[in-house]
C-alpha cells in the first residue's frame, strides 16, 4: 500500500512532523496522528507493527535499535519501504531523552534535528537513513542464519509444550463460551495487515453460510464493518490497547480474556465488568490469536478458517519470538481442520438462489423454442400466431 505524497509545510530539505516519543510500540501505536514522525525502540521490525505504523500514515520511523537485528530476515522494513516511509535507525538509547515527545523535528541525511523553519536547528539525534538497497543486503545476510534461529525455535517449542502439555494435549483450562461451536465451521479474525480485504472476499461466504466468527482484539471492528456480529471476542489482558469498543464487546454473545500463567488480567477483568461483561478467562502463555484457535478446537470445531493469519515462513518467523512456539503448536493442534481464508473462494462457489434458477429454466425455454421453431409442426405454430397477432391490431 503506497501512501499519498505527504505535503510538508517546510521547503528544508528531508522529513519535517511532530516527534511522538515511545520506546514501546504498542504504547506508542494509539497516539500516532497522521504526519507524525514515530521514535520507537523495536529490534527487528515485524509486518504488523510497520503496517500499523503505515496505516496511521505518518511521516517517518526512528528507531533507537535496529531496523534489520540480522537474527531472521523479518519483514517490517520492507512494508515502509514499499510505503515511501523514511526510516532512520541506530540512534542509540540517549535519543529517547533528547527527543522530546511533541517537539517538531526534520529529518534529513539520517540525522534528527531541530525544526526551527530556518534550517539552523541542532542534530539532537543521529542514526543510519535506510534505502532499499541497504534493506534488502541486510535481509540477504540474515536469511543465512535461519539454521541458527531454527535450532533455537525448536528448543523453545518443547519448552512451551512442557509448560502448556494440558490446554494443548488436553484441552484443560480452556472455557465453554454460550456459542455452539461443535460440528459447525469457525472463522477465527486475527488483526493481521490484511484483514479488512480478506474479510470483504469471506462476506459471502460468511453471510450465505452463518459460521461462528470468533474475532481477536480488535478486529471486532474490523467484522463489524463488514456488516456482521462477532460470536466470540478474545481479548489479551497482557495488550489493553489491542481491546475493541464497548460497542463490539457487547455485540459479542462471549467475551474470552487471554491471561499469562499466574496473573489474573484484573484491570481488564474489572473494566469489563463495569460494562456488564461477564467474561471467561483462558490462561495460558499462548498469544490471543492461538488461544482463539485453541478455543475452536477445543470446541470440536468442524472446520476453522483463519482470517489476518500467515503461512509462509518467512511471515512464520515474523512474529514475536515468545508468540512463535505457541503459533507452532497450536497449528499442529489443529491439523487439517485449519484453513487459510485465502483458500476459500477458490473453494466456495456460493449457494444457488432463485435468480440462478430463474436464468436455467429462461435458457432451457429458449432452446426448446428455438428447436421446435426449426420443424414443420412449428413453423405451423409460428404462422398461426403471426396471424393471431395481425388478426389483434387495428
Amino acid at each position: 500500500m503506497r501512501l499519498p505524497t505527504r505535503q510538508q509545510t517546510s521547503v528544508l530539505p528531508g522529513v519535517a512532523g511532530t516527534a511522538r516519543v515511545e520506546r514501546r510500540p504498542r504504547v506508542l501505536l494509539p497516539r500516532l496522528r497522521p504526519g507524525d514522525i514515530a521514535v520507537l525502540e523495536h529490534s527487528a521490525l515485524d509486518r504488523a507493527t510497520a503496517q500499523r505504523l503505515v496505516d496511521a500514515q505518518v511521516a517517518a520511523v526512528v528507531n533507537v535499535a535496529p531496523m534489520v537485528s540480522g537474527r531472521y530476515p523479518n519483514l517490517g522494513p520492507e512494508v515502509l519501504l514499499r510505503a515511501g516511509v523514511p526510516m532512520v535507525d541506530g540512534v542509540g538509547t540517549t535519543a529517547l531523552a533528547a527527543l522530546t515527545d511533541g517537539r517538531r523535528v526534520r529529518l534529513h541525511a539520517g540525522n534528527v534535528l531541530e525544526d526551527d523553519g530556518a534550517g539552523g536547528g541542532r542534530v539532537l539525534a543521529s542514526g543510519r537513513a535506510l534505502d532499499r538497497e541497504t534493506v534488502e543486503a541486510e535481509l540477504v545476510g540474515a536469511r543465512q542464519g535461519l539454521a541458527t534461529q531454527l535450532e533455537s525455535f525448536t528448543h523453545n517449542s518443547t519448552a512451551f509444550l512442557q509448560r502448556e502439555q494440558d490446554l494443548l494435549l488436553h484441552g484443560i483450562g480452556v472455557p465453554v463460551p454460550g456459542t455452539r461451536i461443535a460440528g459447525r465451521t469457525v472463522v477465527v479474525v486475527a488483526d493481521g495487515p490484511d484483514v479488512e480485504a480478506e474479510l470483504v472476499r469471506l462476506r459471502p461466504y460468511l453471510r450465505e453460510q452463518e459460521p461462528v466468527v470468533v474475532a481477536v482484539g480488535r478486529s471486532a471492528e474490523a467484522v463489524r464493518d463488514i456488516g456482521r456480529r462477532p460470536d466470540v471476542v478474545v481479548v489479551d489482558a497482557d495488550e489493553p490497547e489491542g481491546v475493541p469498543s464497548a460497542a463490539a464487546l457487547k455485540a459479542a454473545r462471549d467475551v474470552v480474556v487471554r491471561t499469562g500463567r499466574g496473573t489474573s488480567g484484573g484491570e481488564l477483568v474489572e473494566s469489563l465488568d463495569r460494562l456488564g461483561i461477564r467474561p471467561l478467562r483462558i490462561e495460558t502463555d499462548a498469544t490471543a490469536e492461538d488461544a482463539a484457535l485453541l478455543l475452536a478446537g477445543a470446541g470440536d470445531a468442524a472446520v476453522v478458517i483463519g482470517v489476518g493469519m500467515r503461512a509462509s515462513l518467512e511471515e512464520f518467523l515474523d512474529r514475536e519470538r515468545s508468540g512463535l512456539a505457541s503459533t507452532y503448536l497450536t497449528r499442529l493442534k489443529l491439523g487439517a481442520r485449519l484453513v487459510d481464508a485465502a483458500a476459500v473462494p477458490y473453494l466456495y462457489s456460493g449457494r444457488v438462489r432463485p435468480h440462478h434458477l430463474l436464468l436455467v429454466m429462461v435458457a432451457g425455454f429458449v432452446a426448446l423454442a428455438a428447436a421446435v421453431g426449426v420443424t414443420p409442426v412449428g413453423q405451423e405454430w409460428a404462422d398461426q400466431l403471426s396471424d393471431t397477432l395481425q388478426g389483434l391490431l387495428p
